[in-house]
C-alpha cells in the first residue's frame, strides 16, 4: 500500500485511471452524509438556541448550503477540516426587504430545502444556480407552496425550472398538497419547512398557537420513501412533532401519504451524522465486482439512510452481505445478472450498472424514471457511457436492462455530465479492466472531495492521471 496516495484531482486535472488489479480488500470509512448534513443544517439554522453538528461532510453541497444560510445571517462557524459546524439562529435576518441573492451551484437538496425553508420563514430571496440547475425542475415544490404562500414565489425559466424568487410573509393555515413522483426532496423540504412556518404564525399573531398544526398531502407515488423517514427523524431529534401516515400508497391521482407536523419548532441540539450510505456502494461495489472484501465502517442495516438496502441487492447478485458493531460488509464476486426495482435506493442506480457490467447475464433496474431529472440524465447519459463500455444497453421509462459486454469491458473514455456520481461510479470500472479513463473527475467534489485518494488507499495502488 503507498505511503502518500495521490492527492485527489484539483481543477487542473482533466481525467483518471483506475488501474486494474487483484481482489479489493480492507476496511474504510467514508465522510458524513451529504443527506443528512444539509438536512440537519436547515433544522439548526431555524432553532432556537445553538446546535453542534458533528460528523459533517466537507462538500461543494455543503458548502453551498452553509453559504447561502449565512447570508441569511445565520452564525455558522465550521471547524475540525469541515468535520464539525456550530450554528446559532439567533442572528438570522428576518426582516430584510433587500432580497438575500443565493448562488446554489447545482446542488438540489440546497435549492429545494432552502425554498420551502424560506418561503415560511419570510422575507425576500433570489436562489440561482449553474446552468444545469437552472434545467432541474422545481415546479411541483413551488407550486405547493404558491397554495399556502402569503405573498409570492415564482421559478423563472422555462419549464418550472430555478431562479426561484421569494417574497414571503410566511405561509396560511391551508393543508400543502404536492407531488410525489418526481422528487421525495419537495416532501422533505415542505415537512423540514413547516415548524419554520408554524414559528411564523406564532411570531406574527403574537399568541400562544401550540396546538397549530401543518397538514402536507402527497399525490400519487412517493419515490425514494427512506428519505423521507430520514427527513422525520432529523426533525424530531430537533425537537419537531412529526407523523406520517399511509393513506393509499397504490395512489396515483390522488393522496398516497399525509404527513403532520405541530409543536413549538425546531430547539438547538447537539446532532452527530453518520457516514454517507450513497457513498459507501462505491466500496461495497469494489468487493463486488474483484471479490474481494470491503468492510464500510459506522454504518448498520438500520442506519437512517435507506441506501445501506444497495448491500441486499449485492447479495441478490451472489455476494456475502455480513454486519457487527463496526460496520457493513461485502465480500465475493457479484456473479448474477438480477432483476430488482430500485426506487428507494435510487442514488446507487449508477453504482449497480457498474457492477453488472461484470455479472453473468442481464440486469434490469426498475422503479427509477426520477433518475433523469437529478444532476444529469442518469437513465440516458448512464446508457451511452456503458455502451461506450461494450454494454448492450435497454433504456425503459422508468430504468434500463445492462446486458453485460460478451468480450469483457472495452477500454474508452467516459464522459461524466458535471455529476459527482457518474464519475465516481464509472472509475469503478477501471479495478478490473483495462484502458477505462474517466473525465472530469474534479467534479465529485460536490459531494466527496476526497473520493479518488480514499479508493487509491482501499485498494493499495496509485491511479492514472492525465
Amino acid at each position: 500500500m503507498p505511503e502518500h496516495p495521490e492527492s485527489p484531482p484539483t481543477a487542473e486535472s482533466t481525467s483518471v485511471s483506475v488501474q486494474p488489479g487483484g481482489p479489493t480488500r480492507g476496511k474504510i470509512r467514508p465522510p458524513g452524509s451529504k443527506s443528512l448534513t444539509n438536512r440537519a443544517l436547515i433544522c439548526a439554522a431555524m432553532a432556537s438556541g445553538q446546535s453542534v453538528l458533528s460528523g459533517t461532510l466537507r462538500s461543494e453541497d455543503t458548502a453551498v448550503m452553509i453559504d447561502s444560510l449565512r447570508i441569511c445571517g445565520v452564525s455558522i462557524n465550521v471547524s475540525q477540516a469541515g468535520r464539525m459546524i456550530q450554528v446559532d439562529a439567533s442572528t438570522r435576518d428576518v426582516n430584510s426587504d433587500a432580497p438575500h441573492e443565493l448562488f446554489i451551484a447545482n446542488s438540489g437538496t440546497s435549492i429545494r430545502f432552502l425554498t420551502a425553508a424560506l418561503s415560511a420563514a419570510g422575507g425576500n430571496h433570489h436562489l440561482s444556480g449553474v446552468e444545469r440547475m437552472h434545467q432541474r425542475p422545481i415546479a411541483d415544490l413551488v407550486d405547493a407552496l404558491a397554495g399556502v404562500q402569503i405573498g409570492s414565489i415564482q421559478t423563472q425559466s422555462p419549464g418550472g425550472c430555478p431562479p426561484v424568487a421569494i417574497s414571503s410573509r410566511g405561509w396560511s393555515d391551508q393543508p400543502v398538497s404536492v407531488g410525489g413522483s418526481v422528487s421525495s426532496q419537495y416532501l422533505s423540504g415542505l415537512m423540514m419547512a413547516a415548524p419554520v412556518a408554524l414559528q411564523t404564525r406564532r411570531a406574527q399573531s403574537g399568541r400562544d398557537a401550540s396546538s397549530d398544526s401543518i397538514r402536507i398531502d402527497v399525490i400519487g407515488e412517493l419515490v425514494s420513501r427512506p428519505y423521507v423517514e430520514m427527513t422525520a427523524s432529523v426533525m424530531r431529534s430537533f425537537g419537531a412533532n412529526v407523523a406520517i401516515e399511509d393513506v393509499d400508497p397504490d395512489a396515483v391521482d390522488s393522496v398516497s401519504l399525509r404527513v403532520i407536523v405541530s409543536g413549538d419548532g425546531y430547539r438547538g441540539t447537539e446532532y452527530a451524522i453518520e457516514p454517507d450510505a450513497s457513498a459507501a456502494s462505491y466500496f461495497w461495489a469494489a468487493a463486488a465486482i474483484t471479490g474481494g472484501e470491503v468492510t464500510v465502517l459506522g454504518l448498520a442495516p438500520d442506519a437512517m439512510q435507506g441506501d445501506v438496502g444497495f448491500c441486499r441487492v449485492l447479495e441478490q447478485m451472489g455476494c456475502t452481505f455480513t454486519s457487527d458493531a463496526d460496520g457493513m460488509t461485502i465480500s465475493g464476486r457479484a456473479s448474477r445478472g438480477i432483476d430488482v426495482d430500485m426506487n428507494q435506493i435510487s442514488d446507487t442506480v449508477q453504482t449497480l450498472a457498474v457492477v453488472a457490467l461484470f455479472a453473468d447475464g442481464p440486469t434490469r433496474v426498475r422503479g427509477v424514471a426520477h433518475n433523469r431529472f437529478k444532476e444529469t440524465d442518469r437513465i440516458g447519459d448512464l446508457a451511452c457511457e456503458l455502451r461506450n463500455l461494450g454494454a448492450t444497453i435497454e433504456e425503459h421509462d422508468d430504468g434500463l436492462t445492462i446486458h453485460p459486454p460478451e468480450q469483457g469491458v472495452t477500454p474508452a473514455t467516459l464522459e461524466t455530465y458535471h455529476d459527482h456520481r457518474m464519475a465516481m461510479s464509472l472509475s469503478l470500472a477501471g479495478l478490473a479492466a483495462e484502458g477505462v479513463r474517466v473525465l472530469n473527475p474534479s467534479c465529485t467534489g460536490k459531494t466527496y472531495p476526497e473520493f479518488f485518494a480514499d479508493l487509491e488507499t482501499l485498494i493499495g495502488r496509485p491511479h492514472r492521471w492525465c
